[in-house]
C-alpha cells in the first residue's frame, strides 16, 4: 500500500527538481544522511549531510539534466523502510540535442519518513561521458531560476 502512495510524492519531488526547486527533494532527507553515487565521474563521491546533498542537487539543477520516475516500491515499517526507486534522465543542449540520457535506480533505507542513506546506480560511462560534455559546456549552460 505504501508503494502506491510514494510515486506521486518522488514524481512531485521530480518535477519540483526539474523546474529548479530542490527543497522538496531536500525534506525528505535526514540532517545525517548518507548519499552514494558511485564511478568515476565529477558526480561521483559519498555525501554526507544534507547541506552536501544540498550541493550535489545544486549542480544537478544548473546544469539542467531533467528525471522522471518509472517505478517506486517503499517496504517496511515506519521506523525502518526501504525504498526503491527506477527512473531515467537526460540531459538535452540548448539546440534541442540531447547530450545525455540515462537509466538508474536509487536504493535507500528511511526512518520516520526521512532518508538516512542512499545511493544511485547507474551506467558510469554515460556518467563519465557527460562530464566530458560538461567540460566544454557547463560554464555556458545558463542557470536555472
Amino acid at each position: 500500500m505504501i508503494s502506491w502512495l510514494a510515486k506521486p510524492l518522488v514524481a512531485r519531488n521530480m518535477r519540483r527538481l526539474n523546474a529548479g526547486d530542490t527543497r522538496p527533494t531536500l525534506q525528505l532527507d535526514a540532517d545525517d544522511v548518507t548519499f552514494r553515487f558511485p564511478g568515476n565521474s565529477s558526480w561521483s563521491g559519498e555525501y554526507q549531510g544534507k547541506e552536501a546533498v544540498r550541493r550535489w542537487l545544486d549542480r544537478f539543477v544548473r546544469v539542467g539534466i531533467q528525471s522522471f520516475p518509472d517505478e517506486v516500491v517503499v517496504k517496511g515499517f515506519p521506523w525502518r523502510q526501504t525504498i526503491c526507486l527506477r527512473a531515467h534522465n537526460h540531459l538535452d543542449a540548448p539546440d534541442g540535442r540531447r547530450v545525455y540520457e540515462n537509466r538508474y535506480v536509487i536504493w535507500g533505507e528511511m526512518a520516520w519518513g526521512r532518508l538516512k542513506e542512499y545511493e544511485v546506480y547507474e551506467d558510469t560511462q554515460k556518467a563519465k561521458a557527460l562530464d566530458h560534455y560538461l567540460a566544454e559546456h557547463e560554464q555556458r549552460t545558463p542557470a536555472r531560476s
